[in-house]
């Protein structure tokens, strides 16, 4: 019985590649004015915003629009709505960006599992060629052999018998 092969066949042509790239570095060079570079501990330290405190925020965003006779005059009103439209605006990007993300590791994961199942049929075959004594088949098999170490969790092919 023949292995599952070929999950993904549809591949992307040259120029839909070059206009993806293009596409991508366009992106970040639209988004580069945004890019701060964390460390650790900022990340930490700003970072802190939980959904209840995003909740909190969005309650305060209420009441700055609904009852604006409301708001402290101790806060920058219009700093408060660009960062709030921003957050807003970032955080549907990145729900669109993580689910591109997805798809797109979704699909390397298929051509991944198609690659290897065609490797080990070819190493099936280069075992099989190599104990038949066919020329450069030897080679090829030793350098691959390396790759299938016997241990208790291998997944290497069972060997063809000579």
């Amino acid at each position: 019985m023949m292995g599952l092969t070929n999950l993904n066949s549809t591949h992307l042509s040259s120029a839909k590649i070059t206009a993806a790239q293009d596409a991508i570095a366009a992106l970040d060079t639209a988004l580069d004015e945004l890019t701060h570079n964390l460390s650790a501990d900022d990340r930490k330290k700003y970072g802190s915003i939980n959904e209840q405190n995003k909740l909190f925020v969005n309650k305060v965003d209420d009441y700055n629009h609904n009852q604006p006779e409301l708001r402290s005059p101790e806060v920058e009103w219009d700093e408060f709505n660009r960062d709030y439209s921003s957050r807003k605006t970032m955080d549907a990007m990145i729900s669109k960006l993580e689910s591109l993300t997805t798809r797109k590791i979704n699909a390397k994961i298929l051509h991944d599992f198609d690659n290897y199942q065609a490797a080990l049929i070819d190493y099936s075959f280069t075992t099989y060629k190599a104990g038949s004594s066919a020329p450069g088949f030897e080679d090829k098999y030793r350098d691959l052999k390396q790759f299938f170490v016997k241990n208790s969790t291998s997944t290497a092919p069972p060997e063809e018998k000579k």
